[in-house]
C-alpha cells in the first residue's frame, strides 16, 4: 500500500497540518497532587476532544522529557488535514497516528481510545491508530496522548513520546 509519512513533532509536519503541541503534567492536569487522588473515580477530561488545553505548556519539539518519577503527562494537539501530501490529494486517504511513548499510555482520537490498538503496551512499544479511514482536506483531528513513566513500582528516567507521525495511505 503506497503511504505518505508526515512527522507532526516536527516543524515541517507541524506546519503542513497546523499543529501545535502542549504538554501538561497530571492524571487530571491542575487538580491537587496532579489529579492522582480523587475518590470519584472520573476519567481525566484532557482525553475528550473539546478539552481546552489553552493554558498548557506549548511545545516546539517531540521527544520533549519531561517530570522524573511517578508521572502522568498529557500531550495534546489538533492536526487539519492538507489539500496535499507530497503533491498527493489527501482526499479519501486513510490516515494513522503513529507514535512511540515512553513508558506506557494512552492514545485518544477526537476523544475516543481504541481499546485493541491505542492502549500503549510500555517500555517504548511503537503504536498506530487509525485516525481516519477516509479524510478529506480541512478534516480537524484532536490527537491526545496520555504518558505514564514506569515501571509504576519503580519509576526512572523520564517521560516523553519519541516522535508523533502521520501515515496517509491510499
Amino acid at each position: 500500500m503506497p503511504r505518505i509519512t508526515v512527522n507532526i513533532g516536527e516543524e515541517s509536519g507541524r506546519t503542513a497540518t497546523g499543529a501545535t503541541w502542549r504538554y501538561a503534567v497530571g492524571y487530571i492536569p491542575g487538580e491537587e497532587n496532579g489529579g492522582l487522588v480523587f475518590e470519584r473515580g472520573d476519567p481525566s477530561p484532557a482525553r475528550l476532544a473539546d478539552y481546552d488545553d489553552s493554558s498548557w505548556e506549548e511545545i516546539t519539539d517531540l521527544p520533549q522529557r519531561n517530570s522524573s518519577g511517578f508521572t502522568f503527562c498529557w500531550y495534546r494537539t489538533k492536526i487539519t488535514i492538507p489539500e496535499t501530501v507530497d503533491g498527493n490529494p489527501t482526499s479519501g486517504m486513510r490516515v494513522q497516528f503513529e507514535t512511540c511513548v515512553d513508558d506506557y499510555g494512552e492514545i485518544w482520537i477526537d476523544g475516543q481510545c481504541n481499546r485493541d490498538r491505542g492502549t500503549v503496551q510500555g517500555f517504548n512499544t511503537p503504536q498506530r491508530v487509525l485516525v481516519s479511514q477516509s479524510v478529506q482536506p480541512g478534516d480537524e483531528h484532536i490527537i491526545a496522548v496520555l504518558a505514564i513513566n514506569g515501571p509504576l513500582a519503580e519509576p526512572f528516567g523520564t517521560v516523553f513520546v519519541r516522535y508523533a507521525n502521520l501515515g496517509f495511505e491510499w
